[in-house]
């Protein structure tokens, strides 16, 4: 198992894209307020007791929050840069991995609506036994991506 974790990337990238048929104004500010993930993220969905913990701006670049869930694990997520309308840049903390990585929400017009893509990137270090996490990492988040981009475009699309 040691020996073939050597061969595995170190490096993961998870990406997931939907059409949303709204104003790229209404999804940005969805996106980039922090405690209105609470209504459109899986994990916050499906534990809304969750304990999070705001700091920083209440919305956009330096907004940044903690949540703990005895079923969803915990972590922090801060917006590092945030293009409004078009882009929300950020990094997260997952400490049960002691992982740390980087995504984005990009926000692009088209036609039947915005195209929003959420992607996600990080690289578990030399531990060759961290590289079969890499390498399950869009097996493992993937879904939650799908799911709180559906939630996203079910709440952005209501008039």
């Amino acid at each position: 198992i040691v020996g073939t974790g050597f061969f595995l990337p170190s490096r993961f990238d998870v990406a997931r894209t939907i059409v949303i048929g709204a104003p790229a104004e209404r999804i940005y500010d969805l996106i980039a307020e922090p405690r209105l993930w609470m209504r459109w993220s899986a994990p916050h969905k499906r534990d809304p007791a969750m304990d999070v913990t705001y700091a920083g701006p209440p919305f956009g670049q330096g907004a940044k929050w903690s949540w703990a869930s005895k079923q969803e694990g915990s972590g922090s997520l801060e917006f590092t840069r945030v293009d409004p309308n078009k882009r929300v840049e950020y990094s997260l903390y997952l400490p049960i991995f002691n992982q740390r990585s980087t995504g984005a929400f990009s926000i692009e017009g088209g036609q039947g609506g915005q195209r929003v893509t959420w992607t996600n990137s990080g690289d578990v270090g030399s531990n060759p036994l961290k590289h079969y996490i890499a390498e399950g990492m869009d097996r493992m988040i993937g879904p939650e991506f799908e799911a709180s981009l559906a939630n996203l475009k079910v709440l952005a699309e209501k008039p």
